[in-house]
């Protein structure tokens, strides 16, 4: 489904360039042309040509035309970690100090929290439709709905998910307080203190937080650049460990923006089968994709309830609105009772706000517009990163969520860096918080959900020029 007039074109000029179709310094048609062979208005086919020169995948060259770009070399040798066979968590408390320390100031420009800001949250829609929601519910709204919450709202999640391939049973969802108490509910479900799990690795560092308060081991599994999600490292940790469950993000990994392949997904959904490891699948940013259709999940590929997805509408609504939800797959009645011990119902002003929403469509006109703003930051912020910061720095680029990873020469020292960047009143979230050991010390995390102003841009620059002085004096 095309969400604006002008992809009807955009999407056939982006995949003939991905597919070699047409090359680097081809000719593209004209407005014009486009106009006549699509149907469209000259505003359309401009604000198309506008998208796609904004994307980097093509230049207007004045009085000649629009023509195909030279694609940036997205292939960076990146650096493999090596981790040990079990860690826990001795150093991490430490590190993520570092996320919480200080709060943001008035002049600060944050890219270090990923929530929707006042540039994304649709504020007017959502108190609307609150105030009509206590009109219509009145005092029921100041009662405890069911432990499990609303069967209306389960039923509209579990249908929103066949739209995307996966069946899920609504009896067997649970509506929790945000993502990671769905999170807690299900690691919680399926281990014990001491047990051994596998994680992602750079892996956000409230999930570490989750698996350090249950006093679980675990064991890293890399996230690659080109291939997302290492399956063969998966696949020798089980061979030789008592592995009780696995975590992992499946679509627009945060921090790196991954997204992993359909073939990936269900090999993982197999791997759980055969083993009988559940997988707890973090699907909180599959509603953020860029481009094309809703990434599926390994919940679509499960076919005997070992995949236990979670989400929530806090990253594409608003932060304050904690609600998430739980597919408990095989394991309802350990979950049912830890959600019950957790606390009796989510609040009623929130579901019945997101019925509201799923009912009349609403959420999705939202999710429309909302992608678009992301994507528009994403490039901002990513140009101005590749074009300030010298050449042997790396930024990933994502194709959803919120994250770009960076990546820093040896040369640089980390912890002057953010200083300078604190200096600059620019704040990034340090790699070293995605880890339980030091493999991303030179890494680090940029969010671009709040709006890339002129100010930000000139401060990026001086952060680029600084990072580019210390690598010029290492000569």
């Amino acid at each position: 489904m095309q969400n604006f007039k002008y992809q009807i074109f955009t999407s056939v000029i982006e995949e003939q360039i991905k597919n070699g179709i047409l090359v680097s310094g081809e000719r593209l048609p004209s407005i014009r042309e486009i106009k006549e062979k699509y149907k469209l208005s000259i505003t359309s086919v401009q604000s198309g040509y506008d998208y796609l020169v904004m994307k980097g995948c093509v230049e207007n060259r004045p009085r000649s035309g629009f023509f195909v770009t030279i694609k940036v070399n997205e292939d960076i040798p990146e650096d493999l970690p090596t981790f040990s066979p079990v860690v826990s968590n001795v150093e991490f408390d430490e590190k993520v100090k570092h996320t919480s320390k200080s709060g943001k100031s008035f002049e600060q420009i944050s890219f270090n929290t990923a929530a929707p800001t006042d540039l994304l949250v649709p504020q007017k829609l959502i108190l609307r439709k609150m105030q009509e929601v206590i009109r219509k519910k009145g005092a029921s709204i100041l009662r405890y709905y069911h432990a499990n919450g609303s069967e209306i709202l389960r039923n509209q999640i579990a249908a929103r998910a066949t739209k995307f391939g996966c069946k899920i049973n609504s009896e067997q969802l649970i509506i929790t307080d945000g993502a990671l108490q769905a999170l807690y509910i299900a690691l919680a479900s399926v281990t014990q203190s001491g047990d051994v799990i596998a994680v992602e690795s750079p892996c956000i560092f409230s999930v570490l937080e989750v698996i350090s308060n249950l006093k679980l081991m675990i064991i890293e599994v890399p996230v690659h650049y080109k291939n997302g999600f290492d399956v063969d490292y998966l696949k020798d940790a089980i061979s030789k460990n008592n592995i009780r469950a696995v975590v992992l993000t499946s679509n627009f990994h945060n921090p790196t923006g991954i997204l992993i392949s359909d073939e990936t997904k269900k090999e993982l959904a197999l791997i759980a089968q055969s083993n009988e490891i559940p997988i707890i699948e973090n699907d909180i940013y599959g509603d953020l994709y860029f481009d094309g259709e809703r990434p599926s999940t390994i919940c679509k590929f499960d076919k005997e309830g070992w995949v236990m997805t979670y989400s929530s509408f806090s990253k594409t609504l608003a932060p304050g609105i904690r609600l998430g939800w739980l597919n408990t797959g095989r394991f309802f009645e350990q979950a049912e009772r830890l959600k019950f011990s957790l606390g009796r119902s989510v609040a009623p002003i929130f579901q019945e706000l997101m019925i509201q929403l799923l009912h009349e469509n609403s959420y999705d006109r939202h999710l429309r517009f909302f992608r678009k703003q992301l994507e528009i930051q994403c490039i901002k912020l990513l140009n101005a990163l590749r074009l300030y910061f010298p050449k042997e720095c790396y930024f990933h680029k994502p194709h959803g969520g919120y994250s770009i990873w960076g990546r820093l020469p040896k040369e640089v020292n980390m912890p002057d860096f953010y200083k300078f960047c604190e200096s600059q009143k620019i704040a990034f979230t340090p790699g070293d918080t995605f880890s339980y050991t030091d493999a991303y010390s030179h890494h680090f995390r940029i969010i671009f959900a709040d709006r890339i102003t002129s100010e930000s841009i000139v401060r990026l620059k001086i952060i680029g020029e600084k990072v580019q002085s210390i690598l010029d004096e290492n000569l």
